[in-house]
C-alpha cells in the first residue's frame, strides 16, 4: 500500500523549517505532496507560480515529494490525490492549540485522513514564514532562515518593491 501524505501550506516563503518537516515526512511516507495552498485570502509576497518554484526547489533532493498548488478544502484535495495522512509541523503549544482544532475538524470531514504533527526542531521553532518576511521586508537578513534560493527571490523582491 503506498503510504500518501500531504504538506499544505502558503509557504510564503518556504523556511528552512519547511525544508525540515518536509525531509523528516519524506522517512515516514512513500510519497509527500508538498501542497502549496492558493491562498486567496492572504496577502501573499509572493505569487502561487513563484510560491511553487520554491517550493520545487526546495522538494529537489527528495525524489518522492511532488509538487501541487491546491485550492479549497484541504480534505477535498487529500481525498482526490488519496493521501491517507496531512502533516503539520508545530513550534509552539499556540501552533498545537489551533492545529489540533483543524485537525479535529478535518476527521469530521473526512474520517479516512490522519493528521501527523511533527515538531520543529528546536532551531526551527521560532521561525515563521511571517516573521521571515516582515524582517527581510524592514531590511534585515532573514539568509539564516531560508534556503539560498529563496534569500535570493527574497533579495529580488524587495528591489522590486522599493523601485516601484
Amino acid at each position: 500500500m503506498n503510504r500518501t501524505a500531504i504538506y499544505p501550506g502558503t509557504f510564503d516563503p518556504i523556511t528552512l523549517g519547511h525544508e525540515d518537516i518536509l525531509r523528516r515526512a519524506c522517512t515516514l511516507f512513500d510519497e509527500v505532496l508538498l501542497a502549496v495552498a492558493v491562498a486567496h485570502h492572504k496577502k501573499t509576497l509572493f505569487t502561487l507560480d513563484e510560491r511553487l518554484a520554491m517550493a520545487q526547489e526546495c522538494a529537489r533532493p527528495w525524489p518522492q515529494v511532488r509538487v501541487l498548488a491546491y485550492d479549497g478544502l484541504l480534505v477535498d484535495f487529500a481525498r482526490q490525490q488519496q493521501a491517507r495522512a496531512i502533516v503539520r509541523g508545530l513550534r509552539s503549544e499556540s501552533d498545537f492549540d489551533f492545529e489540533a482544532r483543524l485537525a479535529g475538524m478535518n476527521a469530521a470531514l473526512a474520517p479516512e485522513v490522519e493528521t501527523v504533527f511533527l515538531n520543529a526542531a528546536g532551531r526551527w521553532q521560532a521561525v515563521s514564514s511571517t516573521h521571515v518576511r516582515e524582517i527581510a521586508l524592514l531590511g534585515g537578513d532573514v539568509s539564516p532562515f531560508v534556503p539560498a534560493h529563496v534569500w535570493q527571490r527574497i533579495q529580488h523582491k524587495r528591489e522590486a518593491l522599493r523601485t516601484a
